[in-house]
């Protein structure tokens, strides 16, 4: 059921996260102040039906408890969207029924408000541009996580490109001889992603750990292989980040994402491979950790839902 306007509060703009084993909603006022926050599992495996009534329900209750009616939403998915209409065009084997799924349509029946979607590292670079001390109009966003997605900002907007895969830095080739998880040879989510920084540490040493967080542990520890993976992963992620500052042009890259928890094993390699690969344009590259941690997608995701409400070309 739609939100019903009788609220004492006013109306607010809510942002969705919908990953594959959580949804958070993040509610606020029409001048950012926030209002209420929560989270529910997402129920991936029952399809987009069981989604979609998960999200609605969340953003129901927490317009209840902020006492507040809905502007409009917005939505960071996880999923290659068509930001056009709203609909996940594909997704991972995790997400059951996702692919094809009209995402902003069945929201906005159930909420009965304007709901605009972007897929989840596109609504984090667009928090993350916003964020306090941002003024960057034209900006790379990577996420490293467990693979590396990437997004895009020029002159101020998202940059979709043609067929909507605009900014995907984790599928670039030349970083290693390894497979992608694409199928594909060398792309730099082989040595960059947290999967893969913990599976270069097994591979080098054959001793089994669960995860990059533990590597990243080993090498605070003065582990010699675990610095040497972090070295390998922060020099890949500096040289994809150079390359396209060169040809677009870019002041700036905003990393996110669980392995930006290792920023200090990261930050030695990508100074370092700066210092010898910059852009051409001799204007300093900034790469720079995100700060906006968990809430990143949903703030950014409260960016699109102000768009819904502005006029076509008028922001």
């Amino acid at each position: 059921m739609p939100i019903a306007p009788s609220s004492t509060r006013g109306a607010g703009l809510v942002g969705i996260d919908i990953g594959g084993t959580k949804i958070a909603a993040l509610l606020v006022s029409a001048d950012g102040t926030v209002l209420a926050r929560g989270s529910v599992p997402a129920p991936a495996a029952l399809g987009g039906g069981a989604m979609a009534d998960a999200a609605a329900d969340l953003v129901r209750e927490l317009a209840a408890q902020a006492e507040v009616s809905l502007a409009a939403a917005g939505v960071g998915a996880a999923g290659v969207i068509d930001h056009e209409t709203g609909t996940i065009r594909a997704a991972s084997a995790t997400f059951v029924g996702w692919a094809g799924f009209p995402l902003a349509d069945e929201l906005e029946q159930r909420l009965g408000v304007p709901v605009r979607v972007e897929n989840d590292v596109n609504a984090f670079l667009l928090g993350e541009a916003a964020a306090d001390g941002r003024t960057d109009r034209d900006v790379l966003g990577v996420m490293l996580g467990t693979g590396v997605g990437g997004a895009l900002i020029i002159d101020g907007d998202l940059h979709h490109g043609p067929h909507g895969a605009a900014g995907e830095i984790g599928h670039t080739p030349g970083y290693s001889e390894l497979v992608c998880t694409c199928g594909q040879i060398g792309h730099l989510e082989t040595l960059a992603s947290g999967t893969s920084i913990a599976l270069r540490y097994q591979e080098r040493t054959s001793a089994p750990v669960r995860d990059a967080r533990e590597v990243a542990d080993r090498a605070r520890g003065g582990d010699a292989e675990a610095i040497a993976v972090f070295d390998a992963a922060g020099r890949a992620l500096a040289l994809a980040c150079a390359s396209a500052a060169t040809i677009l042009d870019l002041p700036c890259a905003i990393v996110g994402g669980g392995v930006t928890a290792a920023w200090d094993l990261l930050e030695p390699s990508i100074l370092r491979t700066l210092d010898t690969d910059s852009p051409v344009s001799g204007i300093p590259l900034r790469i720079i950790p995100a700060v906006l941690g968990s809430d990143a997608v949903a703030l950014g995701a409260i960016e699109t839902a102000r768009r819904a409400l502005v006029p076509a070309g008028a922001h």
